[in-house]
């Protein structure tokens, strides 16, 4: 019974909402919409369907049209009336409250941005590789250089300066001291062993060159054959001339003369620059720079035409390598 009552009641409600929409009264549809929501706090799909689809007028008048020419009121009349029973005008509808014509927010779409690789990429993966490569090779050459270290045990070749004889050191200045003269003749007896057993040398010329030790001024050069040395052998060469005759300007005079009234010698320093190559069983290896350096030396003037021999027992010769890159030789 109480179930019949409640449909006799809903019943009721719609006629009276249907006639609220029709009467264009804002408040009372409003009024009965909320008494059916009390009654029924959950509504049917029916009635929450025609809630969806009707529009609520507006709550202002429609505005009248305007009278005709012969001045009669029909046609106000009839045009109220239209709009009145023809439910929502057309030039009424942009008044109309529609909560659900909220248009829904749509996201823009993100047009991403097709970049192309930039060239540091390619800078970066080209450093990366070459670095990459140079370290794999020098890794490759320093296990085939130990491998080689441990089969044949290479040493450098050693070189001795057996003795230095100075038959004539002298220098001339003129009276008035606008030009000085240098003459130098020494003979040297050099030694070259090769400490080696499995490995044989083959050398160029030798360029040698006298200086002095303090103020590396230029006394004399020569030159030595180019030999070869093979294994644990031994080569000496004596009578090695090594002369000049040369003017020298100011500076270089009043460098090398304190060093000539030393009464302890003039220390002396001998170069030699040449190329050498290596043969090892069946390889051979390019040529390679090497300067052997001879100091040390306590020369003494000689006095009369007897030559004069310089100390040489504290003489100590080095073999270093000459690596030229360009315009520089280090």
């Amino acid at each position: 019974m109480r179930w019949h009552h409640l449909h006799w009641v809903e019943s009721i409600s719609l006629f009276l909402f249907n006639s609220s929409l029709s009467s264009n009264s804002l408040f009372r549809s409003h009024t009965l919409h909320s008494l059916y929501l009390f009654c029924f706090p959950k509504p049917r799909f029916f009635f929450s369907l025609a809630m969806s689809d009707r529009v609520f007028p507006s709550s202002k008048p429609a505005a009248a049209a305007p009278p005709a020419a012969n001045g009669g009121g029909a046609p106000a009349v009839a045009t109220t009336t239209a709009t009145t029973n023809g439910g929502v005008a057309a030039a009424t509808k942009s008044h109309l409250y529609n909560p659900t014509s909220r248009p829904p927010y749509r996201p823009q779409p993100h047009h991403r941005r097709h970049h192309h690789r930039p060239r540091r990429n390619y800078c970066c993966c080209f450093c990366f590789w070459t670095i990459l490569i140079i370290l794999i090779l020098a890794l490759l050459v320093a296990i085939a250089g130990c491998a080689l270290y441990v089969l044949y045990r290479p040493h450098r070749p050693s070189f001795t300066l057996a003795s230095l004889r100075i038959h004539r050191l002298n220098l001339t200045t003129a009276a008035d001291s606008s030009s000085s003269h240098l003459s130098t003749l020494f003979n040297l007896t050099l030694s070259s062993k090769n400490p080696n057993s499995h490995l044989t040398f083959s050398y160029d010329p030798f360029v040698i060159s006298c200086v002095s030790s303090n103020s590396d001024v230029f006394i004399g050069n020569g030159t030595l054959p180019a030999f070869i040395s093979t294994s644990k052998n031994e080569t000496t060469f004596k009578g090695v001339v090594v002369t000049t005759s040369s003017d020298l300007d100011a500076d270089t005079v009043n460098n090398l003369r304190p060093d000539l009234k030393k009464k302890n010698g003039i220390l002396l320093k001998v170069e030699m620059d040449t190329k050498v190559t290596v043969k090892m069983d069946g390889l051979k290896s390019k040529k390679v720079g090497i300067r052997v350096t001879c100091d040390g030396i306590k020369g003494v003037l000689p006095k009369g035409k007897s030559p004069s021999v310089a100390n040489v027992s504290g003489a100590k010769c080095k073999v270093d390598l000459r690596i030229k890159i360009w315009k520089w030789t280090f």
